[in-house]
């Protein structure tokens, strides 16, 4: 059943749309452009009063002006043109959300997951062509996309090769229903959709970073750089990321075939860890493919947007028929110079608000304003492993 599953879902479901971090970028790469170095500057404005305590599990993003987009002949074309940004300070959570710290939201609130609820085909049906059949029953029961590597070399460009929609997957059971999170606490959360996150977030007085803000703090104070440690190219010491031939052979020299846990490899400028591969990261912009070429016609190749929150609509040839699409960031386990190299800050990739997968998470952030919160009876960073799920 899970073949025609597949074959259905991927066709048809805004939940399995083939995502881009699945998707070969046909287009030639391109370098950045010819803007001038720009050091990352931290206005005085951004500093956080004396006065204020650091929240448990964050650490303070000072704010400042960068150059925004791709660096190096990896930066593909939605990473470009380059342009000047401006985004004012904040708290960050230090490292992806884990598995004890969202068990304590849904077990505070006995919060259910997208992927942990029935398919509703009437919201479906607004999402695939009309007149498309409605799948057999036990097509729309709980379930979420699962990696599944080939056992023999498959095109890169059809990614239900490697992807498949499972009955039962959950961040409960995030590789199939015969999985669980024993010993697993600190590893972060995944099959977590949009509105998961946003539920988690607004439970723990947070928020999504805007994509901006995401960007602004993976590169940890550096400027002009590739990756969030500089220029030198990706290794097995610096990110959880695929080491082989993707998808069929990963040789784990790094240590992980799938997510590691929290603080695995050494944290950026900032502080902040797995800003680099791992798993993929919400933030809370729509997606717009030529977004930075609509900044620069509009402010100028000199303009600063300032504190940008995305645009108003989102659009992806890639998922043509996906009436939304947000952005996430950081790449993830799967990532490989081969296939996506999104492990790069500025890689953007986009997905559908109702998708969750076995390499998505998120973090949280707070802004200077809010960052005098009344307590909640039990911080999301304090969480004891008998909180999360057993095996049923």
């Amino acid at each position: 059943m899970h073949d025609d599953l597949t074959r259905f879902l991927c066709g048809t479901c805004a939940r399995v749309h083939v995502l881009a971090q699945m998707s070969a970028i046909t287009i030639a790469s391109l370098v950045c452009g010819v803007a001038p170095p720009l050091a990352v500057t931290t206005p005085a404005t951004t500093t956080p009063d004396a006065t204020t305590t650091t929240p448990a599990g964050m650490v303070w993003i000072p704010g400042g002006e960068f150059m925004m987009g791709g660096v190096g002949a990896l930066a593909r074309p939605d990473e470009l043109p380059r342009h000047r940004v401006r985004v004012d300070g904040f708290w960050m959570d230090i490292t992806e959300v884990t598995n004890a710290q969202f068990a304590q939201f849904a077990n505070a609130t006995n919060y259910k997951t997208v992927a942990e609820r029935p398919v509703d085909w009437e919201e479906l049906k607004k999402q695939v062509p009309p007149g498309t059949p409605k799948p057999p029953e036990e097509m729309l029961l709980p379930g979420s996309l699962v990696f599944a590597p080939p056992s023999i070399t498959v095109p890169l460009h059809d990614a239900s090769q490697w992807w498949a929609w499972t009955t039962g997957a959950s961040w409960r059971h995030p590789a199939g229903p015969q999985s669980d999170l024993v010993g697993k606490e600190n590893f972060p959360v995944v099959q977590i959709a949009y509105e998961d996150a946003l539920a988690y977030a607004k439970w723990a007085n947070k928020r999504l970073p805007t994509e901006a803000e995401w960007e602004f703090a993976a590169r940890g104070g550096l400027a002009d750089k590739a990756n969030v440690w500089g220029d030198e190219p990706v290794d097995a010491t610096r990110c959880n990321t695929w080491q082989g031939s993707f998808p069929t052979n990963n040789t784990a020299q790094d240590g992980f075939v799938g997510a590691a846990p929290a603080k695995s490899f050494a944290a950026n400028g900032y502080g902040l860890y797995d800003m680099a591969g791992n798993v993929w990261e919400w933030c809370s912009d729509r997606y717009l493919i030529d977004l930075y070429a609509q900044r620069e016609f509009q402010l100028g190749a000199k303009g600063v947007t300032v504190n940008p929150t995305g645009p108003t609509t989102s659009f992806d040839p890639r998922h043509p028929g996906a009436p939304e699409l947000r952005v996430h960031r950081g790449g993830s386990f799967l990532c490989n110079d081969s296939y996506c190299a999104s492990y790069r800050p500025s890689a953007r990739m986009s997905t559908p608000p109702d998708t969750s997968l076995a390499h998505l998470g998120f973090r949280c952030v707070r802004a200077k304003v809010d960052a005098v919160v009344p307590a909640l009876s039990a911080t999301p960073s304090a969480v004891d492993a008998e909180s999360v799920p057993k095996p049923r």
